[in-house]
C-alpha cells in the first residue's frame, strides 16, 4: 500500500484513506502478538490497557469526525462516549483514569467490532466528501491520525511495563523474529560547540504539527557545547556504583525526595542476579548491554547523573537549535519503529532521532505566540502546561513520520516507563 507521510498535506481523498488504513492498521499489528489476558492489565495509573488504547482511538474519530460530520451517523455504542474520552471535559464525563482497568466488558472482541465499524464509517464518509469538504475536516483528520500514532508508541510502552511486571518476565515478541541490532561501539565522549545567537524556535511551515510547535519565536542562546552520543548503560552503571544515588549533592530537592523513597535505585526494569544486571526488553530478560544507550530513567535521575559529571541536560531550545546545526533531518540509520528492534541500539553518527527521549532542562510552557484552539480540540495540549518536563527527538517506538525538529514530548519529572534517557551539555564559560 503506497504511503504519504502524513505530516504533508494531503491532496486526494484516495490517499487520505491510505494512510488512514496504513497508521489504523500499524496498531493492529502490535496488538497481534498479544493474548487476550494481556489486554486488560492496568499495574499503575500511569498505564493503560491496551485494550482501551484500542477503544479511545477510534472514538477520537466517532467523536470528533463522524458524529459532527456524516448525516445519519449511528454512534456504534452511547455508553462508549463515557468508557473512552480521555480528557476532554467538553465533550462529557468519563471513566477516570486509574479505573481505565476495572473495564473488563466490553470484551476485547468486542473492542474490534468497534474498530471495524469506525473504519468502515470513515472510509465512506472520506469517500463522500468532495474537494471543500475534504478541506475542512482536514485538520482534525491529520490530529486523529497523529494522536493514532501517539497511542501506538503509548502501546508499546504500556505493554512493556505490563509484561516486565510479570513474575515470569514473558517477551511481547521472541527474539528470533527481531531483525539483528548493528553492534554499538560508543567511541569517547565528545562534544560540539554551538555559537551564541539569535535563533528562531518552533514550527513553521505547511505540514502538520500540534498545536503546543506553534508561534515560532526569537530566543537567545550563549554558545553552549552537546555531547555527540547518549549516555551508554555502562556509564550509568558507572554512577550507580559510585554511590550516585546515595549522594544529596547531586540531587534536586524534589528528586532526592523521590530517591528516598525508592526501594530500586536504578533505572527501571533492572535486575542484579548473582552480581549481573539484566533488564527486561520487550524480547523477555536479558543482560544488560553496557554500550547500549540508556533508557527508562526519569528527569531527576538525568539531571542527577548530569551533576556528577559536571554536566548539565540541554534547555529544549538548545536541543532544537543543535539540531538544526548537527542533524538537520531524520538520518537513515535513525532507530525508530521502522527498523523493528523494539530498543535503543546507538551507533556512531551525530544524530538526535531516535533511541531514547531526551529528557531536557525546559519546563512544559507554551510558547509566546501560542494560541488554544476553539472547543475540545482546544484541551490536547495546553492543559497541561503544568509541573511537567519537555523531552525531545523520539524513540526507538516512535513512527518516523511522527516526529521532526519542533514535537514537544513532555511528562511529569518522576516518570520513567518511557524510553528515556540522556545527552549531555555543557556551558561554555
Amino acid at each position: 500500500m503506497p504511503s504519504i507521510p502524513i505530516n504533508q498535506n494531503l491532496p486526494t481523498v484516495n490517499v487520505l484513506q491510505e494512510n488512514y488504513l496504513r497508521i489504523r492498521g500499524k496498531t493492529l499489528e502490535i496488538c497481534r502478538p498479544l493474548s487476550k489476558e494481556d489486554y486488560v492489565p492496568q499495574p499503575v495509573v500511569d498505564i493503560s490497557p491496551p485494550k482501551w488504547h484500542l477503544a479511545h482511538t477510534t472514538w477520537f474519530f466517532e467523536t470528533f469526525v463522524l458524529r459532527p460530520g456524516k448525516k445519519k451517523y449511528r454512534t456504534f455504542n452511547p455508553s462508549y462516549g463515557y468508557l473512552f474520552n480521555s480528557y476532554y471535559e467538553t465533550v462529557g464525563e468519563r471513566v477516570l483514569r486509574p479505573d481505565r482497568g476495572n473495564i473488563t466488558r466490553p470484551g476485547v472482541d468486542e473492542i474490534f467490532e468497534y474498530r471495524n465499524y469506525v473504519d468502515k464509517e470513515m472510509l465512506e464518509y472520506l469517500q463522500s466528501l468532495d474537494e471543500t469538504e475534504l478541506q475542512n475536516v482536514l485538520d482534525v483528520i491529520n490530529l486523529g491520525l497523529q494522536h493514532e500514532q501517539q497511542h501506538q508508541e503509548l502501546l508499546f510502552t504500556d505493554l512493556k511495563y505490563i509484561l516486565g511486571h510479570n513474575p515470569l518476565f514473558p517477551a511481547y515478541l521472541d527474539s528470533s523474529l527481531q531483525p539483528e541490532k548493528p553492534g554499538s561501539f560508543p567511541g569517547p565522549l565528545t562534544y560540539s560547540e554551538i555559537p551564541e545567537g539569535l535563533y528562531e524556535i518552533g514550527f513553521d511551515g505547511d505540514g502538520f504539527c500540534f498545536d503546543n510547535e506553534k508561534g515560532q519565536h526569537k530566543i537567545f542562546l550563549h554558545a553552549f557545547e552537546v555531547a555527540d552520543r547518549l549516555i551508554t548503560n555502562g556509564e550509568y552503571l558507572e554512577f550507580m556504583e559510585s554511590g550516585g544515588y546515595r549522594n544529596f549533592r547531586y540531587w534536586l530537592s524534589e528528586g532526592w525526595d523521590w530517591v528516598n523513597q525508592q526501594r530500586n535505585k536504578c533505572p527501571l526494569y533492572w535486575i542484579q542476579r548473582d552480581g549481573k544486571w539484566y533488564h527486561y526488553t520487550l524480547h523477555g530478560l536479558l543482560p544488560v548491554d553496557m554500550n547500549e544507550p540508556l533508557t527508562h530513567v526519569n528527569f531527576y535521575e538525568a539531571d542527577a547523573f548530569a551533576a556528577w559529571r559536571g554536566k548539565r541536560l540541554l534547555t529544549e531550545f538548545e536541543w532544537e537549535i543543535a539540531c538544526q546545526h548537527l542533524s538537520p533531518v531524520i538520518p537513515p540509520q535513525a532507530n525508530l519503529l521502522n527498523t523493528n528492534f523494539l530498543a535503543p541500539v546507538g551507533g556512531e553518527g551525530f544524530h538526535f532521532f531516535g533511541d531514547v527521549w531526551e529528557w531536557t532542562n525546559s519546563a512544559y510552557l507554551p510558547y509566546p505566540y501560542y494560541s488554544k484552539a476553539k472547543g475540545a480540540i482546544g484541551e490536547y495540549n495546553g492543559k497541561f502546561m503544568i509541573n511537567q518536563m519537555v523531552l525531545k527527538g523520539g524513540s526507538c517506538v516512535t513512527s518516523k513520520d511522527h516526529i521532526r525538529i519542533t514535537y514537544r514530548n513532555f511528562f511529569h519529572p518522576h516518570l520513567k516507563w518511557q524510553f528515556s534517557g540522556i545527552r549531555l551539555a555543557n556551558t561554555i564559560m
